[in-house]
């Protein structure tokens, strides 16, 4: 799938990708509240070749100037049935504030929705990932729910399990189309 926006293009990765890929993944800021910590150069290599494999659930999202630079990526998965996706969304810091998470974010939904026939769009985050749950907010997401304690990623310096609360956040087709 390629998608274009006024100045994106979402598309899927390359094994190229790996040094723009490492150049956001290595960030603490932007993995802060990801699944993962930060990345080598080596494993940001290895991640945009299981990427370029994974065309099903990873898109790059470029810029459509500047010989599509590669600022950032979405995520897209059935859950529960197949007309049920979460979406999820990394930028490279560089980037933030310039309305590209909600462009790109904005495009992926209209497909799922118009395209792939989605009832129900969702994003979860960090509750305390307040630019995170804005974007959702501003995609037409509603806030459904405060999940306690239901997640851990990482572990403190005494290798103890740190738990986080997550928001839930969900569109519906006939609603968000209705904006």
């Amino acid at each position: 799938m390629i998608l274009k926006t006024e100045r994106l293009i979402l598309r899927p990765f390359r094994e190229e990708d790996g040094p723009q890929l490492y150049e956001y993944l290595s960030d603490p800021q932007v993995v802060r509240y990801e699944p993962y910590d930060v990345f080598t150069e080596e494993e940001a290599a290895g991640e945009a070749m299981w990427r370029a494999e994974r065309s099903d659930v990873y898109l790059a999202v470029c810029l459509a100037q500047e010989d599509e630079r590669l600022i950032g990526n979405l995520t897209f998965s059935s859950v529960g049935c197949r007309e049920c996706y979460e979406i999820g969304y990394v930028l490279n810091r560089s980037y933030w504030h310039r309305g590209y998470a909600e462009e790109s974010a904005r495009a992926l939904m209209r497909h799922l929705f118009t395209v792939e026939g989605a009832m129900r769009i969702q994003a979860m985050c960090d509750c305390r990932n307040t630019a995170s749950w804005r974007l959702m907010e501003r995609l037409g997401m509603q806030r459904e729910g405060l999940l306690r304690r239901n997640i851990w990623f990482k572990r403190n310096d005494m290798g103890e399990k740190i738990w986080v609360d997550s928001y839930i956040y969900a569109a519906l087709r006939d609603e968000w189309l209705a904006e």
